[in-house]
């Protein structure tokens, strides 16, 4: 349930190094979409192409840039980056997370070897093993398990249904949504003579400060060294994070990619959704991956990425696919040309085939 908060617009403005245009005080109780709106809320623009909203929306003030102030003849907030700025006031509207009645559940489990800070608080059916430590402000929601030797760092929460294998270590604010499992065994097989054996992964995961993983990812644990997310990373749902991949400072992956084992990925790089990242490869600093690439081979230099096949209605797909198929017959008709050879064969079999 949202929390009842109301704040003056001026409120806002101060709080948050903003311009105010308007009413200062003009009432704001919640968030909203620019269109349709809605009274007593705050919206935002931050994408042009949504200008022609500014003049209908509901909302009872709007957050913009500069360059969109003179057309709003409302109440507005002016910023620099009117994206961040509605994050920062949108926080403020955050549902205040469940209340189970008392710190620790009564179903709660806890080893007796195990450090919790007085003020940690533990929902229904909580597990927490041996030798692990969770320090001031954790919150950990229903259905969670903590292996042994785990260490979670100040203010962290796990949401629910959450699995945090032995070993792994976890900075602080960090936040683990529904049905992330991290430390479970990274995929080491070695083929034996009568099939499949397993390689013991030994090592185990370490997480930094401020991190965000998204519902049912999963960061396996490492072989021999740990598997590392840097301080800052943010992961989308259903990622899946290989052994020994390393992940660098404030790096963001989007939805249903997947990294495979011992690829080491920069800082303030960002990964599009269903990307594959081939193992043992080295992507640098500030690399922009494009949605749905397939990346086989290390990038050394940051810019911008892809290799995802833009959707096409399907009879001019299968026409590309055709002229594609055709490729090699025709560099070997080039090659054939450029060395003063004889294609005229080469030339009748391409006409039969188009016949």
């Amino acid at each position: 349930m949202a929390p009842n908060r109301e704040f003056a617009l001026g409120e806002l403005a101060e709080r948050f190094g903003l311009t105010l245009q308007g009413d200062t005080d003009c009432r704001i109780r919640g968030v909203c979409t620019l269109s349709p709106g809605e009274p007593g809320h705050i919206g935002f623009l931050a994408n042009p192409r949504y200008r022609p909203q500014l003049r209908e929306t509901r909302a009872s003030a709007v957050i913009l840039a500069e360059r969109d102030a003179a057309g709003c003849a409302g109440n507005a907030l002016v910023a620099k980056d009117p994206y961040l700025a509605f994050a920062r006031i949108a926080q403020l509207f955050v549902p205040a997370p469940p209340d189970f009645g008392a710190r620790r559940h009564e179903s709660a489990v806890v080893h007796p070897d195990a450090r919790l800070a007085e003020d940690v608080i533990l929902g229904p059916h909580c597990v927490v093993g041996p030798d692990s430590e969770l320090a001031a402000g954790v919150r950990v929601g229903p259905n969670c398990v903590i292996g042994a030797g785990v260490r979670i760092g100040a203010d962290s929460e796990l949401v629910a249904s959450v699995n945090i294998g032995d070993g792994v270590q976890m900075g602080a604010r960090c936040r683990m949504h529904p049905g992330v499992v991290i430390g479970a065994r990274g995929f080491g097989l070695a083929r034996g003579p009568e099939g499949w054996e397993e390689v013991p992964q030994l090592g185990s995961v370490v997480i930094g400060d401020d991190v965000e993983i998204g519902a049912n990812s999963a960061v396996d644990r490492g072989a021999i060294e740990d598997t590392v997310i840097a301080d800052g990373v943010k992961i989308d749902n259903l990622v899946q994070i290989a052994h020994n991949v390393r992940i660098g400072r404030s790096t963001a992956i989007a939805g249903c990619a997947a990294i495979a084992g011992s690829t080491q990925i920069g800082a303030n790089c960002m990964i599009g959704g269903g990307v594959g990242i081939n193992g043992h490869i080295r992507i640098c600093d500030g690399v922009i991956i494009l949605g749905f690439s397939m990346v086989t081979h290390s990038i050394e230099k940051p810019g911008q990425y892809g290799s995802g096949w833009p959707l096409e209605p399907a009879r001019v797909w299968h026409g590309q696919l055709k002229r594609l198929r055709r490729l090699d017959r025709l560099e070997s008709r080039v090659a054939a040309l450029e060395s003063g050879g004889d294609t005229q064969q080469g030339s009748g079999q391409n006409q039969g085939e188009q016949q």
